[in-house]
């Protein structure tokens, strides 16, 4: 089937499939549909989609982001949580023969399981979304910690978000989240889109990040339970010194305090910093010698 349609994305087009339909957007999904074709192309681009690539798009909504997915890539597999889309979607795809529309919520999704069944095993997986603003963090790390192997992941998310998952130390976006991602993962901020390219607008501007795999991780970790405990609650009161924080970690009896300075001491980083001060590095030093006095 030829598709001879103006684009989804296009204005016009949204307005009337939403029409056909009766389809009103739902909070609940955090659902904001793109309709301006040059932030798609370019979200493509950014992903270096191509006949090489299988495509695991998030929140395909009415198909103006898959549109453009399905003409470059050579599967596209759009999970989409709300059913009543389904039958949108159903439409809006039928000209593409490379796209599987699954009615799923990411995060309840068995990931190595999908890839299997829908994808053939001969191309490189890649992830390309616009990712519902509410639950950003959540389908980011589902994704960074499945067991599966994702050549690249191009996300559009709240500019403010992007804003944190690129942050370096000694900045006031960098935290825990930072570390997170950055450990393992490359981050770039591809470019920034304007609230008033969606419909309905939403009440802040977004950013595209894209996100490839590091050869190395920043740091070593041994215990990434651990590590994770002890960036998250360093960070738990960002305008108390690290010393603090530790102590709500670890207590604060003489026996506890002295173990955490012999641990800070091994590590050569003094108590009076904020953990924003500390790179990725650092971090897994600490906890390397926090593990060595016993804590965890």
């Amino acid at each position: 089937m030829t598709n001879t349609l103006p684009p989804i994305a296009s204005p016009a087009r949204t307005r009337a499939i939403m029409e056909e339909f009766g389809f009103r957007t739902k909070k609940q999904f955090g659902q904001n549909f793109l309709t301006n074709t040059d932030v798609l192309k370019r979200i493509v681009a950014a992903g270096g989609v191509g006949p090489d690539d299988d495509v695991i798009e998030i929140g395909p909504g009415i198909g103006a982001l898959t549109e453009f997915l399905a003409v470059s890539a050579h599967q596209v597999l759009a999970l989409e949580i709300d059913g009543n889309l389904l039958p949108v979607l159903a439409q809006t795809m039928a000209p593409y023969h490379n796209v599987e529309v699954v009615n799923q919520d990411v995060l309840q999704a068995d990931l190595p399981a999908m890839i299997a069944e829908h994808f053939d095993g001969q191309h490189q997986v890649k992830v390309v979304a616009n990712l519902p603003y509410y639950i950003t963090t959540p389908i980011l790390m589902h994704l960074l910690n499945a067991p599966i192997d994702i050549a690249g992941i191009t996300v559009m998310m709240q500019k403010e978000v992007a804003s944190r998952l690129t942050a370096r130390p000694s900045t006031k976006d960098y935290g825990s989240l930072s570390i997170a991602v950055q450990l393992n993962m490359n981050v770039e901020l591809a470019f920034t889109v304007n609230r008033n390219s969606f419909v309905p607008a939403p009440n802040v501007d977004s950013a595209i990040v894209v996100l490839s795999k590091r050869a190395e991780p920043l740091a070593e970790v041994e215990d990434h339970e651990a590590f994770t405990k002890l960036v998250k609650g360093s960070f738990a009161a960002r305008r108390k010194t690290l010393w603090n924080n530790l102590q709500r970690l670890y207590g604060k009896a003489p026996d506890a305090k002295a173990l955490i300075t012999q641990a800070l001491e091994a590590a050569n980083i003094a108590p009076s910093v904020r953990a924003e001060t500390l790179t990725i590095q650092q971090f897994a030093d600490l906890q390397k010698n926090l593990a060595a006095v016993g804590l965890k």
